[in-house]
């Protein structure tokens, strides 16, 4: 039993770098904006579009390859994936002009989408059903670890070597998780399910789906109005300097890893009631950063927390969307897990959009109360949400089903 948790734990660590190598891919942008809007000469709101587009990518890559990937052996599709990220990479880092690098930014998003649905599964599958919540949150321990280290470590590279030489990291750090994988993973992995058209349709056409693919873009997303634009902030706003800037997103990544830990472990019980809580705070602590950005102290606490904040409720969404899934399309819970990906990625996508709306028209500043009041939105419907599960218990108490 122990030598099969050994494996099984080593196996995750496996799924971990490579989280951590594709994490530090979506967001590592964020810290080189200023950085890529210089060498080509364009706005910071027109470098913003690699944010943009690779999440867009994620979004509409992930659920049609995943659909599209059911039959190939998972530890073969592992090997694609790592594969089409190295080559994503090493074309951004050899971009001559701003539509190249843009072309890479999709190219390594179509492997992250995959990836991340299948990862969640591979992860689940790998531990006894009580420890799936926490499995899944090791797995996304990888993003975490990223955006601790990634995007920090990339940002001051970029700053020192320009921004490629970020990039040229990343291809580095993508080898090391393919040797990974190759070696860690267990090869007799259930394969993928094909799942029928009938039942990929039951994913889009049951209500209560749809309301956890809502939830996770518009609570998720809400972040990013200020995330993506986090960097110019703190030096444009709140005064730091550049490379004090690659300090401040190392503690913002300390904070996501510790949020992630916490989220893992407070939605292997209650997911819903969980997520309820965790973005009631997250919409006060965006408020909040309205008014404590242009101090330093107290824009830096408030930016602490929303990191705290900002991945907590990853782990809950998963689970909470994997739950509905088995309940309510069993056949199709690979491409469930693929498309909340792709709603967290079209969270992005909006988030980042809707700053860069709100930055060039009214202003950096008001970034934070405009992704405040996206959060309250997924407040409203995670209460919906939240009802919804409380009627079922209490039919289910009623009516209990024999079997």
């Amino acid at each position: 039993m122990s030598l099969d948790k050994k494996r099984s734990t080593l196996a995750l660590l496996a799924l971990a770098i490579s989280a951590f190598a594709i994490g530090t891919t979506e967001f590592i942008s964020v810290g080189l904006l200023p950085l890529i809007a210089e060498d080509f000469n364009i706005s910071v709101t027109a470098s913003a579009l690699t944010v943009t587009l690779y999440a867009l990518g994620v979004t509409f890559g992930a659920p049609i390859l995943t659909s599209l990937t059911t039959n190939v052996p998972r530890k073969t599709l592992l090997f694609w994936i790592m594969i089409v990220f190295i080559i994503g990479n090493g074309l951004a880092a050899a971009a001559s002009g701003i539509g190249i690098l843009l072309a890479a930014r999709i190219i390594s998003a179509f492997s992250h989408g995959v990836f991340m649905s299948i990862g969640s599964t591979i992860a689940a599958d790998l531990v006894p059903e009580h420890r799936r919540a926490s499995a899944i949150a090791i797995m996304f321990s990888g993003l975490t670890v990223a955006t601790v280290t990634g995007v920090p470590l990339g940002t001051m590279i970029g700053q020192q070597w320009g921004w490629r030489a970020a990039f040229v990291g990343i291809v580095i750090i993508g080898i090391l998780a393919f040797i990974a994988n190759m070696i860690l993973i267990p090869s007799n992995l259930r394969k993928g399910t094909k799942t029928p058209l009938r039942d990929q349709l039951k994913l889009v056409t049951n209500g209560r789906l749809l309301l956890a693919f809502a939830i996770t873009a518009i609570g998720y997303g809400g972040t990013f109005v200020v995330f993506t634009y986090l960097s110019p902030l703190l030096h444009d706003i709140t005064g730091f300097k550049e490379s004090t800037v690659a300090l401040i997103l190392l503690v913002y990544g300390i904070a996501i890893a510790i949020g992630n830990v916490i989220g893992g472990k407070a939605a292997n019980r209650k997911p819903v009631s969980a997520l309820f809580y965790m973005f009631i705070f997250q919409a006060i602590v965006l408020l909040v950063l309205t008014f404590t950005a242009p101090f330093k102290i107290a824009g830096l606490i408030t930016i602490f927390f929303m990191g705290l904040l900002a991945f907590m409720n990853v782990p809950g969404l998963q689970v909470y969307v994997v739950m509905l899934a088995e309940r309510y399309a069993p056949k199709a819970v690979d491409v469930a897990s693929a498309v909340n990906i792709a709603a967290f990625n079209a969270g992005i996508a909006i988030g980042a959009y809707l700053g860069g709306v709100v930055t060039d028209s009214i202003g950096l500043i008001h970034t934070a109360w405009v992704g405040s009041l996206m959060v309250l939105g997924a407040v409203f419907l995670t209460g919906w949400a939240r009802s919804l599960e409380k009627r079922d218990a209490a039919n289910l108490k009623s009516n209990p089903v024999t079997e």
